[in-house]
C-alpha cells in the first residue's frame, strides 16, 4: 500500500522540499504525500531516530529522502544545513516549516526560560530558515514556503508561549509574502485545529485526559482532524495550483475556529475524513 494523494503522480518531480519537524507529528504527513508525489525530500529535526524512520518508511514505499539533525534554534546550524541540501540536491523549491512544540501551562507560571524556548521553536526557527532559504536560492530561482501556525484567532488560553509564537509566524508569512514577491516566491500558512497526531501523546497524561476528550464537542465537524488533511493543504499551498496566492492563511479545523458558542452544534457523522495516509497511527490519547 503506497499514500493515496489526491494530487496527480510525478507532480513534484525533479523538486527538492525541505520539512522541518518531519520526523513525527503532522510533518511526517507531509514529508510521505511529498515524496510519493516525486519529490525529494529532505526532512530536518533534532531526533535522528525518528528522522531516520521516516526516511526509511518514505524509501520502503519507493520514494526518495534524507534528513539533515539540528536545532533550528541556532543561526549557524540553519545556515550550514541549506548550504548542505544545496550542496548536495542543487536546489530547494519548497520549505515546509513545521517544527515546533509547546507545553500547557497558564502565562502566570510560564517562566522566561520556558517562554524562550517555545517561542524559539515556532517562530525563530521558522524565521531563521526561511531566510536562509530565500537568500540561499529563492532569492534568484523562486519557490515556495509553507509556515505551519495554529488556531490562535482568539488567543490560545493555557498555551500563551505558543499562540504568541504563531500569531508571530503568521504576521512573518504576511510580511515576507510582500516582501518576497519580486523574487517568485510565494509565502503561505495553515493553521491546523484539533488534529490526532502523534504530538498529542507527548502532553501531560492529566492534561490530555481531561482536555483532549472535550476538543470533539466544540468543532462543528464534530470530528477531530487527521494528519493527512493538514498535508493535502500544504501540498496544495506548494503546487501550481496556488500560483496566485500568496500571503494567505488557510485554516483546516473542521470549523472550530469559528464556533461563537452560542450555536448549537448537533452531533453528526457527515464529514468523513479523507483517510489518504496508510501509515497513520492514531495517537494513545485520542480513544475514539
Amino acid at each position: 500500500m503506497s499514500y493515496r494523494s489526491v494530487f496527480r503522480a510525478e507532480l513534484f518531480a525533479g523538486q527538492t522540499h525541505i520539512v522541518t519537524g518531519g520526523g513525527s507529528g503532522i510533518g511526517r504527513c507531509p514529508a510521505q504525500e511529498l515524496a510519493s508525489l516525486g519529490a525529494h525530500v529532505v526532512l530536518v529535526g533534532r531526533s535522528v531516530e525518528r528522522l531516520e524512520k521516516t526516511v526509511a518508511e518514505i524509501v520502503e514505499d519507493g520514494g526518495s529522502a534524507s534528513y539533515v539533525s539540528l536545532d533550528i534554534r541556532e543561526e549557524q546550524a540553519v545556515k550550514d544545513a541549506v548550504a548542505q541540501v544545496l550542496a548536495e540536491r542543487g536546489a530547494i523549491h519548497g520549505l515546509v516549516n513545521n517544527a515546533g512544540g509547546q507545553f500547557p501551562s497558564p502565562l502566570m507560571h510560564i517562566s522566561k526560560k520556558g517562554w524562550d524556548a517555545v517561542v524559539n521553536s515556532n517562530l525563530t526557527g521558522g524565521f531563521l530558515f526561511a531566510r536562509e532559504v530565500f537568500n540561499q536560492y529563492m532569492l534568484a530561482h523562486g519557490g515556495s514556503i509553507v509556515n505551519i501556525i495554529a488556531d490562535m484567532w482568539r488567543g490560545m488560553p493555557g498555551m500563551g508561549h505558543s499562540g504568541a509564537a504563531r500569531a508571530g509566524m503568521m504576521s512573518l508569512t504576511e510580511t515576507a509574502a510582500v516582501e518576497w514577491a519580486f523574487a517568485g516566491v510565494r509565502v503561505n500558512s495553515v493553521a491546523p485545529g484539533f488534529i490526532a497526531s502523534s504530538g498529542m501523546d507527548r502532553y501531560d497524561p492529566a492534561f490530555a485526559e481531561v482536555v483532549i476528550p472535550q476538543m470533539r464537542g466544540t468543532i462543528p465537524a464534530k470530528r477531530m482532524g487527521d494528519e493527512d488533511e493538514i498535508s493535502s493543504t500544504i501540498v496544495f499551498l506548494l503546487s501550481p495550483a496556488a500560483s496566485y496566492m500568496t500571503g494567505a492563511c488557510l485554516c483546516v479545523d473542521g470549523g472550530s475556529s469559528l464556533n461563537t458558542k452560542l450555536f448549537p452544534l448537533p452531533d453528526h457523522n457527515r464529514m468523513p475524513p479523507q483517510h489518504a495516509f496508510h501509515r497513520a497511527v492514531k495517537p494513545k490519547a485520542v480513544k475514539d
